[in-house]
């Protein structure tokens, strides 16, 4: 084995460690820090210690710190697919990186069109991170998902680039623009701006946190349903909760799995067409075209 081939090696690891090693820390950060309990515990995010600020003081909570560990895992995928890329002998990783990035950049193009083609990245990301951060749930950790403030910091920085795009052809035209298609629905489109975030946040929001508190009251019903059952038989065998065995990991396919990776999808989705429904194309090119010709005009004089 010669020293590239083994340096090569030692970066495969260190980039999988990357992956890993977050996730990991997480679970044992839960086990030390969450005490067990008994019953029904449906609570937030809970907070880990507190930053002293001039104004407010800085909660670190576990949302934040989950979201940060699935940021350096998502890196470590991200530098593992690509890791030693060229355009030649490809590798099978390389080829799953080709096919994530044609798969992202042909959502961006069939929903947004050429003019977007460069939110292939954006929309990609928020996509991954999104999936990710609801999939933390599996391995019995608090999903960021499920808290509002991270998902409406994300609404937030869609509502930014909504309003770019939307104000791009002047102030004038985006105060216009909220008179369409008459007047008088001028206050109605403006409550319909606001809302934007705000009904981005909650829908992505709620919908994963109820699937976790759907899934810890169905499994404690299964498990006090059981032990009334059951709870005749001698021994350990009346604490077996036999009821839980087989559909609490069906729901936890359908709520941390399929509901997880589908209210990802629908929260890029609404990025792309709030984005792209709101640019004035025609407007647009109007003006650009207007500009090209001053330039030309001056330009001949």
């Amino acid at each position: 084995m010669t020293s590239k081939s083994r340096w090569f090696q030692a970066v495969d690891l260190f980039y999988l460690a990357m992956m890993l090693l977050p996730i990991l820390a997480l679970i044992v950060l839960e086990v030390l820090t969450n005490p067990p309990t008994t019953g029904i515990a449906i609570s937030g995010a809970r907070i880990y210690f507190t930053v002293p600020m001039p104004i407010q003081n800085l909660p670190v909570t576990e949302s934040q710190v989950n979201s940060l560990a699935v940021l350096i895992s998502v890196l470590g995928l991200c530098l593992f697919l690509t890791h030693g890329i060229t355009g030649k002998d490809l590798l099978t990783r390389h080829h799953i990186a080709e096919f994530l990035v044609e798969k992202a950049q042909g959502l961006v193009d069939g929903n947004m069109g050429k003019y977007f083609s460069g939110f292939a990245p954006f929309i990609g990301a928020i996509l991954i991170l999104s999936a990710f951060s609801s999939l933390l749930s599996l391995f019995g950790l608090y999903p960021p998902t499920s808290d509002v403030n991270i998902v409406g910091g994300w609404a937030i920085l869609v509502f930014i680039l909504i309003t770019y795009y939307k104000a791009i052809c002047g102030p004038v035209q985006y105060m216009k623009s909220f008179g369409d298609p008459v007047p008088f629905l001028a206050p109605l489109n403006i409550i319909s701006e606001v809302a934007t975030p705000i009904s981005m946040a909650f829908r992505h929001y709620g919908n994963v946190l109820s699937g976790a508190v759907i899934s810890v009251l169905v499994a404690t019903g299964l498990q006090g349903l059981s032990s009334m059952i059951f709870g005749f038989l001698p021994g350990w065998l009346g604490e077996i909760p036999f009821l839980q065995v087989g559909l609490p990991a069906i729901l936890s396919i359908y709520f941390d799995v399929f509901s997880g990776l589908l209210q990802a999808y629908i929260f890029a989705m609404l990025t792309m067409l709030y984005v792209s429904g709101g640019f004035p194309a025609e407007l647009y090119e109007k003006k650009k075209m207007k500009k090209l010709s001053h330039k030309k005009l001056v330009g001949g004089n």
